[in-house]
């Protein structure tokens, strides 16, 4: 299938020049020491706590990056990113639980980063995980890493590691995934510059300790537009592609090579209220550009896909999630986040991660297409069934087809008539996913860590709760 162009190729130039010149003219808000000697010492210019960086420095780091990168899982399996495969993960860091049981809300809980990982480790559409809930019942200068130690025994599938705001959280998050592999392979950090175009201490001193120590890395920028970026969806494009090249560039002259996934997170303010929404379409048209403009420097790209503002799984969830995933899909995306999403990140449900696996399956199928060779058009098969006026229904062609899975098929959609739907108890789509939430927790069982892993664990959890805080 060919790719959504969303962007004309000299539209995506346009906006490339416009970022260099941006981090050449404008520069970006940067003081430490350590990371100004890096810049300056390639060439960039200070300008007392502003960093203007040269379009020859970045393009020669965008040349050093590679198109791939790969995390691998505890149990050996792999998921390479940028293969021409498109894969899924879910949503990481929500705050609140919505119940179905209750129709109600409450804060996170480190248990619900325990079953929600378990859940998701269990759905055969959701490639990677990252951990789900931000837990509220640990002390906040924790939660990262917290998140990940009770992430990393309730799955084997790739496991995406912490957002990490200061170099000692990547040394922590270092040691614990040097308990289950290589952390070169086994680990990935994402590290967030704060818009517009803004590098703290911490952060650069998270970018140095990760790419010192070789670990793959995704800046994850999150302007939004109207208050922290141009409300224009170009300039918003603009600062965010100069918010990741500026990240780029610094982390290429500390290690280059290094694996870096392009991962921009731009929402748009809500006009109401000023505060940052992940839901209209503009979302969409966003994340498709996002994959162009990544693509244009032969990066790996993962943006958005379900976001939703909608605040319980509803039909709003389903028209905003279809829509925002479908376009930066056809654009040819990586991966595509958001399984999971509610109320523009705040908020996750079980039930939904299982609603949006069976949603992965249909985006999937789009961009499978179908096949129009002799055998597909089924020319001689048409003629010799109205001749003998007989139905196709057993004939070995429909067979065949149904097998190779031209029509996608789904438990948990509706497929009965009104009657067989009533006398089963009414049940809908919300209430099928709870049910299948509740046997997966059930039933789905994960390799364990070994005892002496899980003590690891705790002893680095311990030591983090004194030094960090």
């Amino acid at each position: 299938m060919n790719k959504l162009e969303f962007l004309t190729p000299a539209e995506i130039e346009s906006i490339h020049q416009s970022s260099l010149r941006v981090l050449a003219e404008v520069g970006i808000h940067f003081k430490h020491s350590q990371g100004v000697e890096v810049l300056e010492g390639a060439g960039a210019k200070v300008n007392g706590e502003r960093v203007l960086i040269p379009p020859e420095i970045v393009e020669d780091a965008v040349s050093q990056c590679c198109s791939e990168v790969t995390l691998h899982g505890r149990e050996g399996g792999s998921v390479t990113i940028g293969n021409g495969e498109l894969r899924w993960h879910n949503l990481g860091g929500a705050r609140d639980v919505y119940e179905h049981s209750t129709s109600s809300r409450r804060p996170a809980a480190l248990r619900d980063v325990i079953e929600s990982t378990r859940v998701l480790d269990s759905l055969d559409n959701v490639d990677t995980i990252v951990p789900l809930f931000t837990p509220q019942d640990v002390p906040g200068h924790i939660m990262e890493l917290a998140m990940y130690r009770h992430a990393v025994p309730n799955t084997t599938k790739p496991l995406h590691g912490p957002c990490v705001q200061n170099g000692k959280e990547v040394l922590y998050a270092v040691r614990m995934a040097e308990i289950i592999g290589d952390p070169v392979e086994v680990l990935n950090l994402s590290i967030s510059p704060i818009s517009p175009l803004t590098f703290p201490d911490d952060i650069v001193q998270a970018f140095i300790t990760a790419a010192r120590q070789n670990i793959p890395i995704i800046p994850l920028p999150c302007p939004t537009a109207g208050t922290t970026a141009p409300m224009s969806i170009a300039g918003c494009l603009v600062q965010q592609n100069a918010e990741i090249l500026a990240s780029v560039t610094l982390i290429q002259l500390l290690q280059p090579g290094l694996p870096v996934t392009y991962a921009g997170r731009s929402g748009m303010m809500e006009p109401r209220t000023a505060v940052s929404t992940w839901s209209g379409v503009e979302l969409g048209m966003i994340s498709a550009a996002s994959v162009q403009l990544g693509h244009r420097y032969n990066l790996p790209v993962n943006v958005y896909g379900f976001s939703t503002n909608s605040l319980l799984p509803d039909l709003q969830t389903g028209f905003q999630h279809s829509m925002n995933a479908i376009i930066p899909a056809l654009a040819g995306a990586d991966e595509l986040s958001g399984v999971g999403e509610l109320e523009s990140g705040v908020l996750s449900s079980l039930s939904q991660l299982v609603i949006d696996n069976e949603m992965i399956a249909s985006v999937n199928r789009i961009l499978r297409g179908f096949s129009t060779d002799e055998n597909a058009l089924a020319i001689d098969l048409i003629a010799e069934v109205v001749r003998g006026r007989q139905t196709f229904t057993a004939e070995q062609h429909t067979v065949d087809f149904l097998r190779s899975g031209e029509l996608l098929y789904s438990s948990m959609l509706e497929h009965r008539t009104w009657a067989d739907w009533d006398a089963d108890g009414r049940q809908g789509l919300c209430d099928r996913a709870q049910n299948e939430v509740e046997r997966i927790l059930a039933e789905h069982q994960v390799a364990p860590l070994l005892p002496e892993q899980e003590t690891e664990l705790d002893l680095l959890m311990e030591k983090a709760v004194i030094d960090l805080a």
